[in-house]
């Protein structure tokens, strides 16, 4: 109940912190759920009665969104309110006065180049504003289709909660929907949801995406599953710089320029052709630059796919007001549930920092700590007991720090990708991973988003980002895609007990636990690693 417009904060044994705020509210006041829905069922579960102010504060938010209201009136972009007063006062903001012209009485013009600046504004002011003004079809795709065996022979259909959630985000076309973010956890066929998205609007379409190799995997997926021929899917990569009717781009191209002042010279592409949708693959990882040309693009339909909502940069708001409200989200333990991802243990093992380490880690500022409890020595004994205890499994060793993946590389022997692995080798990994050639592969933070590899069902943490949920969401869905045989996946995080290493941890399985995850916590002294993934 409280995961449906709430943020868990912190999970402590079994008693669970969570936060509600503005844009929680929001994102459940879009989806529909009713304000009295959200207050007695916090009353009906709260052992004393719910603080007044708390109460106050929920009303006073989910009023607001909605209050704000963009509309179409012909060939003008209008700014109304059922609160006069409450419109007039935010028209004379120092960040929004300069956005709007008089309309009609209660209203104000927005010129359409303005129409993203103005929900950032009122958004940063605390007045999310409704966007119904609808969108420009775009240049369509009438020959475009969904097919039902793929080019190997094999059977494809949508799963139920794929069409559910392009239904949602279509909205039978209407201006309530068309713009947003769909939730689903890593393996549970977020691509698709973006190809059930694309059958039911059929227009040229933008796709953004994390690098080159996740670029590659959506044009195999569109050629695998959709009617599109291979001349009508473009690379928009620092390889290639085609623009097609569906053109698969990276964040990094997109943001790259000459100097560090200088333009965004591949910006051009936002503009380079009559595009009816965007889709922002992996939203919470979209770099501000893309916030700035979304801002532009308000007219065009707008999908975010992703596991979390979560960014690490707090701009939380900005996807709301410029990608759009939460449309759909499945929760992980359901689809487990459904065999549509694999089930999972998480691990936590404890090491204890060696003596002859500790002096320098207390020595340590609070980065060079991290780094020094991160990289501890001891933990790859724990990795060589783990690979030995996994000697049947497919298993990705994942970590953050390069000399600690190199040494586990050269120690094991194990092939590693990292970022300066030019895209050429890193695709003829992944592919000898997924065809069963290799069986284990080292990654660097590279390998956390849009890897598909699917037979995966062991990953070993060395190391990971400074408390980030978003990666340890990303860490674990790399083993989550279903198993043959219905076989469980592993997740072992090897943490440093007693150092920041273990605090950071704790945060990062604040994601897991929001999941429904149990999180094991074992002492490496005494791991009792037996168990099996499959």
């Amino acid at each position: 109940f409280l995961a449906r417009f709430a943020e868990l904060e912190k999970a402590r044994e079994h008693v669970h912190f969570y936060r509600i705020t503005d844009v929680s509210i929001w994102n459940a006041a879009a989806a529909g759920l009713e304000l009295d829905f959200l207050l007695e069922g916090l009353a009906a579960r709260s052992r004393f009665p719910l603080p007044k102010n708390l109460e106050a504060e929920i009303r006073d938010w989910y009023a607001r969104y909605g209050l704000l209201r963009l509309e179409r009136d012909a060939d003008r972009l209008l700014l109304r309110s059922s609160d006069m007063r409450r419109l007039g006062d935010i028209a004379c903001a120092r960040s929004v006065a300069p956005l709007l012209r008089d309309g009609p009485e209660g209203s104000f013009i927005v010129e359409e180049g303005k129409r993203g600046l103005l929900k950032q504004a009122c958004m940063e002011l605390g007045y999310p504003v409704e966007d119904v003004a609808g969108y420009r079809e775009g240049e369509q795709l009438d020959h475009f289709a969904l097919r039902e065996t793929t080019l190997a022979g094999q059977p494809f259909a949508l799963r139920g909660y794929q069409s559910e959630a392009a239904r949602i985000f279509w909205a039978g076309g209407s201006v309530q929907g068309g713009s947003g973010v769909i939730c689903l956890p890593c393996g549970a066929g977020k691509t698709v949801v973006g190809l059930a998205v694309l059958d039911r609007i059929r227009t040229w379409t933008l796709v953004l995406t994390t690098n080159t190799v996740a670029v590659r995997q959506w044009k195999r997926e569109l050629l695998d599953k959709t009617t599109l021929r291979e001349d009508e899917v473009g690379e928009y990569t620092g390889d290639l710089k085609e623009v097609r009717p569906v053109t698969v781009a990276t964040y990094q191209i997109l943001t790259w320029r000459k100097e560090k002042d200088g333009d965004f010279e591949h910006f051009e592409l936002f503009r380079a052709h009559d595009w009816g949708l965007v889709i922002y693959d992996e939203v919470h990882l979209l770099p501000a630059p893309v916030f700035r040309a979304t801002a532009e693009l308000q007219a065009r339909r707008r999908l975010g796919l992703t596991a979390t909502l979560v960014r690490e940069d707090g701009r939380e708001g900005d996807v709301f007001s410029l990608i759009g409200p939460k449309r759909y989200e499945v929760p992980w333990k359901e689809l487990e549930a459904s065999g549509h991802i694999a089930g999972a243990s998480c691990i936590e093992i404890r090491v204890p920092l060696p003596a002859a380490t500790a002096r320098s880690y207390f020595d340590a500022d609070a980065r060079n700590a991290a780094r020094i409890a991160s990289c501890n020595p001891d933990k790859l004994k724990v990795v060589a007991m783990l690979l030995e205890e996994h000697a049947g499994d497919r298993v990705l060793v994942i970590g953050q720090y390069l000399e600690q993946l190199d040494e586990v590389a050269r120690r094991f022997e194990l092939p590693l990708i990292t970022g300066k692995t030019p895209t050429k080798e890193r695709e003829r990994l992944y592919a000898a991973f997924r065809d069963g050639s290799l069986t284990r592969l080292a990654v660097s933070k590279v390998g956390n988003f849009a890897i598909d590899l699917p037979d995966a069902n062991v990953a070993i943490q060395i190391s990971g980002a400074f408390g980030s949920r978003q990666e340890e969401a990303q860490r674990l869905g790399r083993v989550l895609r279903p198993k043959k045989g219905g076989g469980k996946a592993l997740f072992y995080a090897i943490v440093t007990s007693g150092t920041k290493d273990q605090d950071y941890a704790s945060k990062r399985q604040r994601f897991l636990t929001e999941q429904g995850y149990g999180y094991e916590i074992r002492d490496s002294a005494s791991a009792g690693l037996r168990g099996g993934a499959s």
